[in-house]
């Protein structure tokens, strides 16, 4: 007689499973609902004031992604407490007992890999529309800014100025812009926390952010890569500004660049002036000594009659015209040396002459 085919176990999951899976369904749902509705700000700064259209994007993602894994988590660490429970051994069973064998389950393998498969898909998707709407926004942008990375400081220019905005980007609110983000020397980094937006500043490359603001405020910007000795003081100020306020602001830079970059003659300096900035804006880096006293760049005692410096960094000879004209552009000899512009320093083109009228006195 045939011998019928032995009937699979039916293996008890314990009295508990049941009360314990709707505890993790019921505790999901109501986290999930409550990670989809509450503020952030806990958490990331500014989450609740839709501070610009990117940085919601990001926080719906976040979010998005938190209810999945605030499930997935607690399933997989109840579940865990719960069998190391249940199916321990006990005290009567020997050491070299061998717990339940449970396997040959098709249907369950089957969709444990489809649906956290479908689930990666979708957050794939989603998240590469975020990235697409980051590098290529939503159309050609209504103002274009380049970023560029200095040790240590930011370089902001607009198009249509003449010259450079450093430390404080301005942008109006309810326009789309695209930051042109690269480094002049070394690598830095670009975040403003506040708009979920971070992008390296890498020398010869140039990394796009397209986002729009929407909040008016004063937002800090930071340098999250290791730069050099005054990393820590590399930081600036985006100021997102009511349109007409920033369209002011930007004219008033340009007329600003305008006038700066008239260049007045040593003979209308004032000496005493020049003396005096000298000492503020200078003698950090220079002496009043002779060519060879150097603190950080040469001695510019008598920078005009001095034979030992027959020429200025630049390669231009020793003049009043090219002592201003360097005094004005700056130099950035990479490893040889870096002087800031007259615009970094603050300097007017009367201030330059007078910084310069000052060293000819010397003699």
């Amino acid at each position: 007689m045939a011998q019928s085919a032995p009937q699979p176990q039916k293996i008890s999951l314990g009295p508990g499973f049941w009360p314990v899976t709707i505890a993790i369904i019921v505790w999901s749902v109501a986290s999930g609902i409550w990670i989809a509705v509450s503020p952030l700000d806990y958490m990331v700064p500014a989450a609740s004031q839709n501070i610009s259209d990117r940085g919601n994007d990001i926080d719906f993602l976040f979010r998005f992604m938190s209810i999945f894994a605030n499930a997935i988590m607690s399933a997989v660490v109840v579940y865990i407490i719960y069998f190391a429970i249940v199916f321990r051994r006990r005290r009567d069973e020997p050491a070299s007992s061998i717990g339940i064998q449970i396997h040959d389950a098709p249907k369950l393998e089957l969709w444990w890999s489809i649906l956290p498969t479908l689930l990666v898909i979708l957050i794939a998707a989603m998240s590469i529309r975020v990235w697409a709407l980051i590098q290529f926004g939503n159309g050609a942008p209504a103002l274009s800014v380049e970023a560029i990375g200095h040790q240590f400081k930011y370089e902001f220019r607009y198009p249509g100025l003449n010259g450079s905005v450093w430390d404080e980007m301005h942008l109006p609110a309810g326009r789309q812009v695209r930051v042109l983000i690269s480094s002049a020397d070394v690598l830095h980094s670009f975040w403003v926390p506040e708009f979920r937006l971070k992008a390296d500043t890498v020398p010869g490359l140039v990394q796009n952010l397209n986002f729009t603001p929407q909040k008016t405020g004063t937002y800090l910007i930071e340098c999250t890569e290791f730069c050099g000795l005054n990393h820590s003081l590399m930081w600036g100020k985006l100021v997102v500004d009511p349109p007409d306020k920033f369209d002011a602001w930007l004219a008033a830079q340009k007329a600003k660049a305008a006038s700066a970059g008239a260049t007045i003659p040593v003979s209308k300096g004032n000496v005493q002036a020049g003396a005096a900035l000298f000492s503020q804006k200078c003698s950090a880096c220079h002496t009043l000594g002779g060519f060879a006293d150097k603190r950080v760049g040469p001695g510019l005692g008598a920078i005009f009659t001095d034979s030992s410096h027959p020429m200025l960094v630049d390669g231009d000879s020793v003049s009043p015209e090219h002592v201003e004209a360097l005094v004005t552009a700056g130099y950035n000899g990479g490893a040889n040396g870096v002087m800031p512009s007259a615009q970094q320093n603050g300097l007017s083109g009367q201030d330059v002459a007078n910084v310069s009228a000052f060293l000819a006195s010397r003699k």
